[in-house]
């Protein structure tokens, strides 16, 4: 059996089940695609954006603990972080939802 998402360093039980429904099953599938393509898959599965889950996460997958990310490392991973979250596809959960989104009137996510 695949060792799962949580295996990684900061990425608990409750990440199983969200990299589940964004289709990563295992710690080796994230780790090949990589914490972007990763959170960009989780975003369009409706995952909130958190800057603190993207850098736990990268922080995780290269085998350091979240808090050890300061300074330019963290500008440089808010700048990717905000850069996932402006092109993130919302997850709509109603046909309604689908057929404002179309019409152009939800509001903007920030």
């Amino acid at each position: 059996m695949a060792d799962p998402v949580s295996s990684i360093r900061n990425l608990g039980p409750a990440s199983d089940k969200s990299y589940a429904r964004a289709g990563i099953t295992s710690a080796k599938h994230l780790r090949e695609i990589g914490p972007d393509a990763a959170y960009a898959k989780l975003l369009a599965t409706g995952t909130t954006a958190h800057f603190i889950g993207y850098y736990s996460m990268v922080m995780g997958l290269q085998g350091r603990p979240w808090n050890d990310c300061q300074g330019a490392e963290k500008a440089a991973l808010r700048k990717r972080f905000d850069a996932l979250k402006a092109t993130a596809k919302p997850a709509h959960t109603s046909a309604l939802d689908r057929e404002l989104d179309r019409l152009g009137v939800l509001p903007k996510k920030r």
